[in-house]
């Protein structure tokens, strides 16, 4: 999962895209970059680390240009060095560089292409340099001495029949401008809007609209499944469908845990919708444990607040805050080993004793996934007094890896792979485990747009709407994702930094 933003303005925008870097921190907190372009020539600062690590004053002063695009990134089955931060680079055709939120399902077989009929070289093993090279290559062959909307809507068809997967892609062309596309699906999500200046008309395009709400732009609309949307350098706004059939899918997933409650991506509010979350949670207590005893309801910090609060509420039960959290520990399910998640998680969160102590108490998460997070939280309460410790989740069991661009584990490391629930309250030590139901999450998420007939649901469904994954397919995501190979790449960027260092 990464974050991606784009502007065209009348004035320097490394202060915007920085901005909006901030905001969309919570998509990747492994590198972060930015690409500026005034007039002909183009500027670049990207490495590891979070946004205010990576981008000091010096840096930002040299970051010229009223156009520019920016990314953060955690890895997927990627390793985590600078090299693979983005964004992207080609300088044939034009100069192009290009931020991606995805991941392609036939990267191997597009890299292969690329080397023996397109003749392009590659830099890293990274998707996003192969998606952007495969964009390239189709501009090269459809464009002339100067570039137009016309060439660029020409590319992206080519890039949807080429590439198979989840992607959201921001791209910028020297001198031209740049161009939002979107995966015919509309799996990751991508927005556009707009400012109203008194030099002209500004946009903004991004991962999702809270970027556009803290840099003072109006929300316009989302990128349509398969959609590319044109603004070149002087703020003129050109979009095209691109795509023979798209079929709009978006990941549930982004709506249950990735996405920030204050976005609204392909009209729906996040936040509306984990309330709705918390609503069928209630109702399907008040159906099929209408005799409980639970006491009080507490959420496991950030993302289940909304959730938690509403089914509270629904229930007339007590709510509070019985974990504080440290703010400056990342997301512990994409850590890179078991190791370094159990001591992220003692380090994450601490309990309220006294809002435990002698309680029955009903934990409300917004899914599980590994477990062992969910065993460790439930081990804390139990320490802090509780006398007896519910469990309710509101996502349905995960039971399968995501193949779209979120570093979800292999089947093998999901704790609901292969068990009955019952198995898992037993794992993870709870006395009672509530999980959500997969059509009520789909209702409750759909019910902000009607419009929409499916999502991808393959975490929990294993049915992945590319049509493409195959069993061959997931054994080898199962290896480039195992924690085993992760340490290895660790390892093996480690050891090229001191190699460096050395020489």
């Amino acid at each position: 999962m990464c974050g991606i933003v784009g502007v065209v303005a009348h004035t320097e925008v490394n202060q915007l895209l920085y901005d909006a870097m901030i905001v969309l921190q919570h998509r990747g907190q492994d590198a972060a970059g930015m690409m500026t372009c005034d007039g002909e020539h183009l500027y670049l600062r990207k490495s590891s680390g979070l946004v205010r690590d990576v981008f000091h004053q010096r840096h930002m002063l040299r970051l010229k240009g009223a156009m520019g695009i920016a990314h953060v990134r955690y890895p997927t089955a990627g390793c985590s060095s600078s090299s693979e931060a983005q964004p992207f680079y080609t300088n044939s055709p034009y100069g192009i560089a290009l931020g991606h939120n995805g991941n392609l399902t036939n990267a191997h077989a597009l890299k292969d292409m690329l080397f023996r009929e397109d003749r392009r070289h590659l830099n890293t093993e990274s998707d996003s340099e192969i998606l952007l090279n495969v964009f390239a290559h189709e501009l090269q062959r459809t464009g002339g001495l100067e570039v137009d909307e016309r060439d660029i809507f020409h590319a992206v068809s080519a890039v949807h029949r080429r590439c198979r997967g989840g992607y959201a892609n921001i791209a910028m062309i020297a001198g031209y401008g740049i161009v939002g596309f979107r995966d015919p699906f509309g799996i990751r999500p991508l927005v556009f809007g707009q400012r109203i200046t008194d030099s002209g008309t500004e946009y903004m395009i991004a991962s999702e609209s809270v970027a556009l709400d803290v840099c003072g732009f109006e929300l316009v609309r989302d990128v349509a499944p398969g959609e590319a949307v044109v603004i070149d350098r002087h703020g003129n706004l050109h979009t095209q469908q691109c795509a023979d059939r798209p079929l709009y899918s978006p990941c549930i997933f982004e709506y249950v845990y990735f996405a920030r409650p204050d976005s609204i991506m392909d009209d729906i509010s996040v936040y509306k919708a984990r309330m709705r979350m918390g609503d069928k949670l209630a109702e399907k207590i008040q159906r099929d444990w209408a005799q409980h005893d639970i006491d009080v309801v507490i959420p496991i910090p950030d993302t289940s607040r909304t959730s938690a609060l509403q089914l509270a509420n629904v229930l007339g039960l007590k709510y509070r805050e019985g974990f504080i959290k440290n703010r400056y520990i990342g997301r512990t399910f994409i850590m890179p080993g078991q190791k370094q998640r159990s001591q992220s998680v003692h380090q994450k969160l601490n309990a309220i004793d006294l809002e435990f102590s002698g309680k029955n108490v009903l934990l409300v998460d917004d899914s599980i996934v590994r477990g062992t997070t969910s065993q460790q939280i439930i081990n804390m309460a139990r320490e802090a007094g509780a006398h007896k410790v519910y469990f309710a989740s509101a996502a349905p069991p995960i039971r399968f890896p995501n193949v779209y661009g979120i570093d979800m584990p292999t089947a093998g490391e999901l704790i609901a792979h292969d068990r009955s629930e019952q198995q898992v309250a037993d794992f993870i030590g709870a006395d009672k485990l509530i999980y959500q139901n997969l059509d009520d999450l789909i209702d409750a998420v759909r019910r902000g747009n009607p419009k929409i007939q499916r999502f991808d649901t393959s975490v929990f469904s294993g049915e992945y709407v590319t049509g493409d994954v195959t069993g061959d397919y997931l054994a080898t995501l199962a290896r480039e994702r195992s924690d085993e190979a992760k340490q290895k790449r660790v390892r093996d960027d480690h050891a090229v930094i001191e190699m460096y260092n050395v020489s």
